[in-house]
């Protein structure tokens, strides 16, 4: 096992904070040709590669459980065990409420160069997105949700965690969790993203039955994963795609990072990830196709 599996494994869920454990300034990317951080107001993007001109929503709503007994939200880690060689890939565009300063600074949260790339592959995908993320980025949020490629989802408006404790991350009090929620999703449509699905990961991957009894009441499904790609601070991306392909099964959820400053190395992880679970046989869908009605 390499140093960077085990580094991921130990990382596990959250994958700690991704961009608030200490990741360093500075463009951690070459060459990025899309806005970064400041990219405000909200201005209307340039066609995506291979959409259409105005995308426009699903005609049906996406699919979405019920909560459970105690009005406790479903939680999904993968798709159904009969599946098709079927694979999510998941990204979390994680920004905290408190790290405007490094954004202004300098520090790149976004990461268009792996969105370009998901596009040229015509990968769909799901980006689980918090609202001061799209905030920031207006108009790649907006991009990435306006282009039926992906999806958008809620990772919470300021990246606190919903539990204690959790990788070190700012707890929430649990009165607060409702509203956290409506107000990431209030700042990802006011991008005029139009893709967004009813769907919400928690900060660090952290919650209790008290967290998820307060996100059954907003009527969402709790998406977590089972592949655990290791991106966040890696700096070995051969490392990143080895991890990657040894856990993915038909179903499986892969958790991989859209930020640049925090998970460098996830755009060149995924250009050997892709070309290689496709002559696996493998199939790319969005977190929607896999939950169940």
């Amino acid at each position: 096992m390499t140093t960077m599996t085990v580094l991921g494994v130990v990382m596990g869920g959250a994958l700690a904070a991704c961009g608030s454990s200490g990741a360093s300034g500075g463009t951690g990317g070459a060459g990025g040709s899309e806005a970064s951080p400041g990219d405000r107001p909200a201005a209307a993007p340039a066609t995506p590669s291979g959409a259409a001109t105005s995308a426009s929503p699903a005609a049906s709503k996406p699919p979405n459980m019920a909560p459970g007994p105690g009005g406790l939200a479903r939680v999904l880690t993968r798709g159904p065990k009969s599946t098709d060689k079927v694979v999510a890939l998941t990204f979390d565009a994680d920004m905290t409420a408190d790290e405007g300063p490094r954004a202004a600074g300098g520090e790149h949260f976004d990461n268009p160069e792996l969105i370009a790339l998901l596009r040229r592959l015509k990968v769909p995908a799901t980006v689980f997105m918090t609202g001061r993320w799209a905030e920031e980025y207006p108009s790649q949020a907006r991009s990435i949700g306006t282009d039926p490629l992906f999806e958008i989802a809620n990772h919470s408006y300021s990246h606190y965690a919903f539990t204690s404790p959790c990788y070190g991350l700012p707890t929430l009090g649990k009165g607060a969790i409702g509203g956290e929620v409506q107000r990431a999703f209030g700042a990802i449509r006011k991008t005029g993203a139009r893709n967004v699905v009813p769907y919400f990961r928690f900060p660090g991957g952290c919650y209790d039955d008290a967290s998820l009894r307060a996100l059954g009441a907003q009527k969402v499904t709790a998406v977590q994963w089972d592949v655990v790609s290791g991106d966040a601070f890696a700096t070995d991306a051969d490392a990143v795609a080895e991890q990657t392909l040894d856990g993915v099964k038909p179903g499986s959820l892969v958790v991989m990072h859209c930020t640049r400053s925090a998970a460098p190395v996830t755009d060149q992880a995924v250009s050997q990830v892709v070309p290689e679970l496709r002559k696996r046989g493998y199939r790319f869908v969005k977190v929607s196709d896999l939950m169940p009605g």
